[in-house]
């Protein structure tokens, strides 16, 4: 249905609110079913980049999955970063980050985070609240190789300030140990 309404737009003349409307649908269908070859493939039939930025933001901003939300925070920064705003940049930035963080966590543990998937730090700081070492390891791993170099609204020092924080509370004993005398 959506390919016959495309075509229908390409014969006659449809406002472009509803041009939009109907390829953002058709994009979000695309992206929910994991099909990300087509959604490529749509967005590069958009002939007018007005609509492909106003497209792939507004589906966004509809909070698909993960692997979505990963596929249009990457396509958005590659093909559209200068008509961004640096705060909406940013945001997406972040979200692309946070995405891929939660990519490397088990697949059973992602739902537990999805909702701080735009939020990289944060995310971070509640893995090390949950003592889940073996992903912060992971974790770290990949925001010093995404983050190298670009400005996202964080650095590599306020990860590792991150990092230096918990490591000083696991090492604050909260008592005092006394020795045994004879």
């Amino acid at each position: 249905d959506y390919e016959l309404c495309e075509e229908w737009g390409h014969l006659y003349p449809v406002p472009r609110e509803d041009l939009i409307n109907l390829h953002r649908e058709h994009l979000f269908h695309l992206l929910e079913m994991g099909d990300m070859e087509k959604a490529m493939q749509l967005l590069q039939r958009i002939e007018d980049p007005g609509v492909c930025l106003a497209i792939g933001e507004q589906c966004l901003d509809q909070h698909p999955n993960l692997a979505a939300s990963h596929f249009l925070a990457d396509y958005l920064t590659a093909h559209f970063y200068a008509s961004l705003t640096t705060a909406r940049r940013n945001e997406i930035q972040a979200l692309y980050i946070g995405s891929k963080v939660l990519l490397t966590l088990p697949e059973l543990s992602r739902v537990n985070y999805i909702h701080l998937s735009s939020r990289p730090l944060l995310m971070l700081e509640q893995l090390l609240m949950n003592m889940k070492v073996d992903w912060v390891a992971v974790a770290v791993q990949t925001l010093h190789q995404l983050i190298a170099g670009q400005e996202i609204g964080f650095t590599v020092e306020d990860i590792d300030n991150l990092l230096s924080k918990y490591a000083e509370k696991a090492l604050n004993f909260p008592f005092t140990l006394k020795e045994k005398r004879s």
